[in-house]
Protein backbone atom coordinates (compact mmCIF):
# COMPACT_ATOMS: atom_id res chain seq x y z
CA UNK A 1 0.00 0.00 0.00
CA UNK A 2 2.87 2.38 0.85
CA UNK A 3 4.52 1.76 -2.51
CA UNK A 4 1.27 2.68 -4.27
CA UNK A 5 1.66 6.31 -3.20
CA UNK A 6 5.38 6.49 -3.97
CA UNK A 7 5.06 8.17 -7.36
CA UNK A 8 2.45 10.62 -6.06
CA UNK A 9 4.56 11.54 -3.01
CA UNK A 10 7.62 12.12 -5.19
CA UNK A 11 5.61 14.37 -7.49
CA UNK A 12 4.27 16.41 -4.54
CA UNK A 13 7.74 16.72 -2.97
CA UNK A 14 9.16 17.97 -6.26
CA UNK A 15 6.38 20.56 -6.47
CA UNK A 16 7.03 21.70 -2.87
CA UNK A 17 10.76 22.04 -3.57
CA UNK A 18 9.94 23.99 -6.71
CA UNK A 19 7.73 26.35 -4.68
CA UNK A 20 10.54 26.99 -2.18
CA UNK A 21 13.06 27.63 -4.93
CA UNK A 22 10.68 30.05 -6.68
CA UNK A 23 10.04 31.85 -3.38
CA UNK A 24 13.75 32.22 -2.65
CA UNK A 25 14.48 33.44 -6.17
CA UNK A 26 11.57 35.89 -6.00
CA UNK A 27 12.70 37.16 -2.58
CA UNK A 28 16.25 37.60 -3.79
CA UNK A 29 14.96 39.39 -6.88
CA UNK A 30 12.84 41.77 -4.80
CA UNK A 31 15.73 42.45 -2.43
CA UNK A 32 18.26 43.00 -5.20
CA UNK A 33 16.12 45.17 -7.46
CA UNK A 34 13.54 46.94 -5.32
CA UNK A 35 15.25 47.47 -1.96
CA UNK A 36 18.98 47.49 -2.62
CA UNK A 37 19.15 47.49 -6.40
CA UNK A 38 18.51 49.57 -9.47
CA UNK A 39 14.85 50.18 -8.59
CA UNK A 40 15.64 51.64 -5.15
CA UNK A 41 16.10 55.25 -6.38
CA UNK A 42 12.96 55.36 -8.61
CA UNK A 43 10.93 53.85 -5.76
CA UNK A 44 12.31 56.37 -3.24
CA UNK A 45 11.60 59.30 -5.61
CA UNK A 46 8.05 58.04 -6.20
CA UNK A 47 7.39 57.72 -2.44
CA UNK A 48 8.78 61.23 -1.69
CA UNK A 49 6.74 62.69 -4.55
CA UNK A 50 3.61 61.00 -3.12
CA UNK A 51 4.27 62.45 0.36
CA UNK A 52 4.80 65.98 -1.02
CA UNK A 53 1.76 66.06 -3.29
CA UNK A 54 -0.77 63.91 -1.45
CA UNK A 55 0.24 64.17 2.22
CA UNK A 56 1.48 67.82 1.86
CA UNK A 57 4.86 67.13 3.51
CA UNK A 58 8.00 69.11 2.68
CA UNK A 59 10.94 67.40 0.96
CA UNK A 60 12.97 66.79 4.13
CA UNK A 61 9.97 65.39 6.03
CA UNK A 62 9.12 63.09 3.12
CA UNK A 63 12.74 61.94 2.92
CA UNK A 64 12.79 61.25 6.68
CA UNK A 65 9.50 59.29 6.41
CA UNK A 66 11.01 57.14 3.67
CA UNK A 67 14.09 56.47 5.79
CA UNK A 68 12.05 55.52 8.89
CA UNK A 69 9.48 53.38 7.08
CA UNK A 70 11.66 51.58 4.55
CA UNK A 71 15.37 51.89 5.17
CA UNK A 72 15.23 51.24 8.93
CA UNK A 73 12.70 48.34 8.52
CA UNK A 74 14.24 46.74 5.47
CA UNK A 75 14.22 43.20 6.95
CA UNK A 76 10.58 43.48 8.08
CA UNK A 77 9.40 44.53 4.64
CA UNK A 78 11.49 41.82 3.04
CA UNK A 79 9.98 39.16 5.34
CA UNK A 80 6.44 40.49 4.78
CA UNK A 81 6.88 40.47 1.03
CA UNK A 82 8.33 36.98 1.12
CA UNK A 83 5.39 35.69 3.20
CA UNK A 84 2.86 37.22 0.84
CA UNK A 85 4.73 35.77 -2.10
CA UNK A 86 4.73 32.33 -0.45
CA UNK A 87 0.98 32.54 0.15
CA UNK A 88 0.32 33.38 -3.48
CA UNK A 89 2.59 30.61 -4.75
CA UNK A 90 1.11 28.14 -2.21
CA UNK A 91 -2.40 28.99 -3.40
CA UNK A 92 -1.55 28.10 -6.98
CA UNK A 93 0.32 24.98 -5.82
CA UNK A 94 -2.70 23.90 -3.75
CA UNK A 95 -4.82 24.21 -6.87
CA UNK A 96 -2.48 21.77 -8.58
CA UNK A 97 -2.74 19.33 -5.66
CA UNK A 98 -6.55 19.43 -5.57
CA UNK A 99 -6.70 18.48 -9.24
CA UNK A 100 -5.76 14.95 -8.14
CA UNK A 101 -8.98 14.76 -6.12
CA UNK A 102 -10.82 16.11 -9.15
CA UNK A 103 -9.42 13.34 -11.35
CA UNK A 104 -10.26 10.71 -8.72
CA UNK A 105 -13.79 12.10 -8.43
CA UNK A 106 -14.21 11.80 -12.20
CA UNK A 107 -12.90 8.23 -12.00
CA UNK A 108 -15.40 7.35 -9.25
CA UNK A 109 -18.23 8.86 -11.32
CA UNK A 110 -17.12 6.71 -14.24
CA UNK A 111 -17.90 3.63 -12.16
CA UNK A 112 -21.59 4.48 -12.54
CA UNK A 113 -21.37 4.85 -16.29
CA UNK A 114 -22.07 1.90 -18.55
CA UNK A 115 -19.06 2.38 -20.78
CA UNK A 116 -16.49 0.01 -22.25
CA UNK A 117 -13.75 2.62 -21.84
CA UNK A 118 -11.24 2.17 -19.03
CA UNK A 119 -10.83 4.87 -16.40
CA UNK A 120 -7.76 7.02 -17.08
CA UNK A 121 -5.93 9.12 -14.46
CA UNK A 122 -2.60 11.03 -14.46
CA UNK A 123 0.58 8.92 -14.42
CA UNK A 124 1.27 9.58 -10.72
CA UNK A 125 -2.20 8.15 -9.91
CA UNK A 126 -1.57 4.97 -11.89
CA UNK A 127 -2.13 2.79 -8.79
CA UNK A 128 -5.56 4.40 -8.22
CA UNK A 129 -6.39 4.03 -11.92
CA UNK A 130 -5.70 0.28 -11.75
CA UNK A 131 -7.81 -0.14 -8.61
CA UNK A 132 -10.73 1.82 -10.04
CA UNK A 133 -10.62 -0.23 -13.24
CA UNK A 134 -10.58 -3.44 -11.19
CA UNK A 135 -13.62 -2.21 -9.23
CA UNK A 136 -15.32 -1.16 -12.48
CA UNK A 137 -14.74 -4.55 -14.11
CA UNK A 138 -15.87 -6.36 -10.95
CA UNK A 139 -19.08 -4.33 -10.72
CA UNK A 140 -19.80 -4.89 -14.41
CA UNK A 141 -19.23 -8.63 -14.03
CA UNK A 142 -21.45 -8.80 -10.96
CA UNK A 143 -24.18 -6.86 -12.70
CA UNK A 144 -23.95 -9.15 -15.72
CA UNK A 145 -23.95 -12.28 -13.55
CA UNK A 146 -26.93 -10.99 -11.57
CA UNK A 147 -28.80 -10.23 -14.78
CA UNK A 148 -28.06 -13.67 -16.18
CA UNK A 149 -29.05 -15.34 -12.91
CA UNK A 150 -32.30 -13.37 -12.83
CA UNK A 151 -33.03 -14.35 -16.42
CA UNK A 152 -32.33 -18.02 -15.67
CA UNK A 153 -34.57 -17.78 -12.62
CA UNK A 154 -37.36 -16.25 -14.67
CA UNK A 155 -36.96 -18.95 -17.31
CA UNK A 156 -37.06 -21.55 -14.57
CA UNK A 157 -40.33 -20.18 -13.20
CA UNK A 158 -41.79 -20.36 -16.70
CA UNK A 159 -40.57 -23.95 -17.08
CA UNK A 160 -41.98 -25.02 -13.74
CA UNK A 161 -45.27 -23.21 -14.26
CA UNK A 162 -45.69 -25.02 -17.58
CA UNK A 163 -44.58 -28.30 -16.04
CA UNK A 164 -47.07 -27.94 -13.19
CA UNK A 165 -49.88 -27.17 -15.57
CA UNK A 166 -49.22 -30.35 -17.60
CA UNK A 167 -49.68 -32.96 -14.82
CA UNK A 168 -52.46 -30.90 -13.24
CA UNK A 169 -54.39 -30.94 -16.52
CA UNK A 170 -53.92 -34.71 -16.76
CA UNK A 171 -55.07 -35.24 -13.18
CA UNK A 172 -58.18 -33.16 -13.72
CA UNK A 173 -58.92 -34.97 -16.99
CA UNK A 174 -58.60 -38.48 -15.58
CA UNK A 175 -60.58 -37.59 -12.43
CA UNK A 176 -63.35 -36.14 -14.62
CA UNK A 177 -63.48 -39.37 -16.61
CA UNK A 178 -63.66 -41.42 -13.41
CA UNK A 179 -66.40 -39.18 -12.08
CA UNK A 180 -68.49 -39.21 -15.25
CA UNK A 181 -68.14 -42.89 -16.16
CA UNK A 182 -69.60 -44.60 -13.11
CA UNK A 183 -69.79 -47.96 -14.86
CA UNK A 184 -66.22 -47.88 -16.20
CA UNK A 185 -64.58 -51.32 -16.32
CA UNK A 186 -62.45 -52.02 -13.25
CA UNK A 187 -59.29 -52.64 -15.33
CA UNK A 188 -59.61 -49.29 -17.10
CA UNK A 189 -60.45 -47.55 -13.84
CA UNK A 190 -57.29 -48.97 -12.21
CA UNK A 191 -55.25 -47.76 -15.19
CA UNK A 192 -56.63 -44.22 -14.89
CA UNK A 193 -56.09 -44.20 -11.13
CA UNK A 194 -52.48 -45.33 -11.62
CA UNK A 195 -51.78 -42.60 -14.21
CA UNK A 196 -53.44 -40.01 -11.97
CA UNK A 197 -51.28 -41.11 -9.04
CA UNK A 198 -48.10 -40.84 -11.16
CA UNK A 199 -49.07 -37.35 -12.29
CA UNK A 200 -49.77 -36.43 -8.66
CA UNK A 201 -46.29 -37.56 -7.64
CA UNK A 202 -44.81 -35.48 -10.47
CA UNK A 203 -46.87 -32.47 -9.35
CA UNK A 204 -45.65 -32.93 -5.79
CA UNK A 205 -42.05 -33.03 -7.03
CA UNK A 206 -42.44 -29.77 -8.93
CA UNK A 207 -44.08 -28.05 -5.97
CA UNK A 208 -41.21 -29.21 -3.76
CA UNK A 209 -38.82 -27.62 -6.25
CA UNK A 210 -40.58 -24.30 -5.77
CA UNK A 211 -40.04 -24.62 -2.01
CA UNK A 212 -36.44 -25.60 -2.72
CA UNK A 213 -35.89 -22.33 -4.54
CA UNK A 214 -37.20 -20.36 -1.57
CA UNK A 215 -35.12 -22.27 0.96
CA UNK A 216 -31.99 -21.95 -1.13
CA UNK A 217 -32.38 -18.17 -1.33
CA UNK A 218 -33.32 -17.49 2.29
CA UNK A 219 -31.76 -20.20 4.42
CA UNK A 220 -28.18 -20.10 5.61
CA UNK A 221 -26.33 -23.39 5.91
CA UNK A 222 -25.90 -24.47 9.53
CA UNK A 223 -23.77 -27.58 10.01
CA UNK A 224 -24.19 -30.25 12.66
CA UNK A 225 -20.93 -32.15 12.26
CA UNK A 226 -20.10 -35.66 13.37
CA UNK A 227 -17.71 -38.45 12.40
CA UNK A 228 -19.08 -40.29 9.35
CA UNK A 229 -18.05 -43.66 7.96
CA UNK A 230 -17.72 -42.74 4.29
CA UNK A 231 -17.73 -46.32 3.01
CA UNK A 232 -21.03 -47.09 4.74
CA UNK A 233 -22.65 -43.84 3.52
CA UNK A 234 -21.71 -44.38 -0.14
CA UNK A 235 -22.71 -48.06 -0.12
CA UNK A 236 -26.09 -47.09 1.31
CA UNK A 237 -26.41 -44.40 -1.35
CA UNK A 238 -25.84 -46.91 -4.17
CA UNK A 239 -28.48 -49.25 -2.69
CA UNK A 240 -31.06 -46.49 -2.33
CA UNK A 241 -30.67 -45.44 -5.98
CA UNK A 242 -31.08 -48.93 -7.40
CA UNK A 243 -34.69 -48.18 -8.55
CA UNK A 244 -33.33 -45.31 -10.69
CA UNK A 245 -30.44 -47.35 -12.07
CA UNK A 246 -32.37 -50.48 -13.02
CA UNK A 247 -34.69 -49.06 -15.75
CA UNK A 248 -31.66 -48.01 -17.87
CA UNK A 249 -29.61 -51.10 -17.07
CA UNK A 250 -27.08 -49.03 -15.15
CA UNK A 251 -24.90 -50.16 -12.26
CA UNK A 252 -23.11 -48.38 -9.44
CA UNK A 253 -19.77 -49.71 -8.21
CA UNK A 254 -18.46 -48.35 -4.91
CA UNK A 255 -14.71 -48.46 -4.28
CA UNK A 256 -13.79 -46.81 -1.01
CA UNK A 257 -10.74 -47.32 1.18
CA UNK A 258 -11.69 -48.90 4.48
CA UNK A 259 -12.12 -46.86 7.63
CA UNK A 260 -12.17 -43.49 5.88
CA UNK A 261 -14.03 -41.09 8.13
CA UNK A 262 -14.95 -37.49 7.52
CA UNK A 263 -16.11 -34.90 10.04
CA UNK A 264 -19.23 -33.43 8.46
CA UNK A 265 -22.99 -32.91 8.63
CA UNK A 266 -24.33 -36.33 7.65
CA UNK A 267 -27.68 -35.17 6.27
CA UNK A 268 -26.22 -32.34 4.23
CA UNK A 269 -23.30 -34.40 2.93
CA UNK A 270 -25.75 -37.12 1.90
CA UNK A 271 -27.64 -34.46 0.01
CA UNK A 272 -24.46 -33.50 -1.85
CA UNK A 273 -23.85 -37.09 -2.92
CA UNK A 274 -27.53 -37.55 -3.81
CA UNK A 275 -27.51 -34.53 -6.10
CA UNK A 276 -24.28 -35.56 -7.84
CA UNK A 277 -25.42 -39.18 -8.18
CA UNK A 278 -28.79 -38.14 -9.63
CA UNK A 279 -27.00 -36.00 -12.17
CA UNK A 280 -24.68 -38.88 -13.10
CA UNK A 281 -27.63 -41.26 -13.57
CA UNK A 282 -29.57 -38.76 -15.68
CA UNK A 283 -26.68 -38.15 -18.09
CA UNK A 284 -25.13 -41.65 -18.22
CA UNK A 285 -25.51 -43.95 -21.19
CA UNK A 286 -27.81 -46.94 -20.93
CA UNK A 287 -26.21 -50.14 -19.59
CA UNK A 288 -23.24 -48.15 -18.31
CA UNK A 289 -21.40 -48.25 -14.99
CA UNK A 290 -21.15 -45.36 -12.54
CA UNK A 291 -18.01 -45.62 -10.41
CA UNK A 292 -17.96 -44.10 -6.92
CA UNK A 293 -14.44 -43.85 -5.54
CA UNK A 294 -13.04 -42.34 -2.34
CA UNK A 295 -9.49 -42.08 -1.11
CA UNK A 296 -7.43 -40.17 1.40
CA UNK A 297 -4.51 -38.04 0.23
CA UNK A 298 -2.52 -36.12 2.84
CA UNK A 299 -5.05 -33.90 4.64
CA UNK A 300 -7.81 -34.26 2.03
CA UNK A 301 -10.45 -36.88 1.25
CA UNK A 302 -11.44 -37.07 -2.41
CA UNK A 303 -14.78 -38.59 -3.44
CA UNK A 304 -15.36 -38.99 -7.19
CA UNK A 305 -18.39 -39.99 -9.26
CA UNK A 306 -17.45 -41.15 -12.76
CA UNK A 307 -20.00 -41.87 -15.47
CA UNK A 308 -19.87 -42.54 -19.19
CA UNK A 309 -22.09 -40.41 -21.37
CA UNK A 310 -22.30 -37.33 -23.52
CA UNK A 311 -19.54 -34.85 -22.70
CA UNK A 312 -20.41 -31.55 -21.07
CA UNK A 313 -19.25 -28.63 -23.26
CA UNK A 314 -16.42 -26.60 -21.66
CA UNK A 315 -18.46 -23.38 -21.65
CA UNK A 316 -21.23 -25.13 -19.71
CA UNK A 317 -18.84 -26.99 -17.40
CA UNK A 318 -17.91 -23.70 -15.69
CA UNK A 319 -21.57 -22.87 -15.03
CA UNK A 320 -23.10 -26.12 -13.80
CA UNK A 321 -22.61 -25.17 -10.14
CA UNK A 322 -24.45 -21.87 -10.58
CA UNK A 323 -27.89 -21.40 -9.13
CA UNK A 324 -30.80 -22.10 -11.48
CA UNK A 325 -28.54 -23.37 -14.26
CA UNK A 326 -29.91 -26.34 -16.19
CA UNK A 327 -27.36 -28.28 -18.17
CA UNK A 328 -30.01 -29.13 -20.74
CA UNK A 329 -32.95 -26.72 -20.81
CA UNK A 330 -34.78 -28.92 -23.29
CA UNK A 331 -35.02 -31.96 -21.01
CA UNK A 332 -38.48 -33.40 -20.63
CA UNK A 333 -40.82 -32.54 -17.79
CA UNK A 334 -40.34 -36.03 -16.40
CA UNK A 335 -36.58 -35.60 -15.88
CA UNK A 336 -35.95 -31.86 -15.89
CA UNK A 337 -35.03 -30.34 -12.53
CA UNK A 338 -34.95 -26.85 -11.12
CA UNK A 339 -31.25 -26.47 -11.75
CA UNK A 340 -30.54 -26.27 -8.02
CA UNK A 341 -29.02 -29.67 -7.22
CA UNK A 342 -25.39 -28.99 -8.10
CA UNK A 343 -25.59 -25.39 -6.86
CA UNK A 344 -26.81 -26.57 -3.46
CA UNK A 345 -24.12 -29.29 -3.42
CA UNK A 346 -21.49 -26.63 -4.08
CA UNK A 347 -22.79 -24.43 -1.23
CA UNK A 348 -22.78 -27.33 1.24
CA UNK A 349 -19.27 -28.48 0.28
CA UNK A 350 -17.91 -24.94 0.62
CA UNK A 351 -19.55 -24.65 4.05
CA UNK A 352 -17.53 -27.74 5.04
CA UNK A 353 -14.32 -26.06 3.87
CA UNK A 354 -14.07 -28.25 0.78
CA UNK A 355 -14.31 -27.91 -2.98
CA UNK A 356 -16.33 -29.52 -5.75
CA UNK A 357 -15.21 -29.73 -9.37
CA UNK A 358 -16.04 -31.46 -12.63
CA UNK A 359 -14.16 -32.56 -15.73
CA UNK A 360 -15.73 -33.98 -18.86
CA UNK A 361 -14.37 -35.63 -22.01
CA UNK A 362 -15.85 -37.71 -24.79
CA UNK A 363 -15.17 -40.82 -22.69
CA UNK A 364 -16.31 -39.86 -19.21
CA UNK A 365 -17.49 -37.17 -16.82
CA UNK A 366 -16.03 -36.98 -13.31
CA UNK A 367 -17.41 -35.00 -10.38
CA UNK A 368 -14.98 -34.75 -7.45
CA UNK A 369 -15.73 -33.61 -3.92
CA UNK A 370 -12.69 -32.78 -1.76
CA UNK A 371 -13.15 -32.47 2.01
CA UNK A 372 -10.76 -31.96 4.93
CA UNK A 373 -9.82 -35.11 6.82
CA UNK A 374 -11.12 -35.94 10.27
CA UNK A 375 -9.14 -33.89 12.79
Amino acid sequence: MKNDFGKLKRKIMLQILLILVLALISGYWISSLLIDGVLQAPFADAFIHFCENVLQLDFYAAQKAYSIIFQQNKQLWLATGLILLLLVIFYFALSRFTKYFYHISIGVNSLLEESDKDIQLPAELEFMEKKLNVVKNTLEKRAKDAQEAEQRKNDLVVYLAHDIKTPLTSIMGYLSLLDEAKDMPLEQKEKYVKVTLEKSYRLEQLINEFFEITRFNLQSIILDKEAINLNYMLMQLADEFYPLLAPKGQQAIVNVEEDIKVFADANKLARVFNNIFKNAIAYSDKNSIINIHAEKQNDQIHISFTNKGKAIPPQKLTMIFEKFYRLDSSRSTQTGGAGLGLAIANEIVQAHGGTISAISTDEKTVFTVSLPTLS
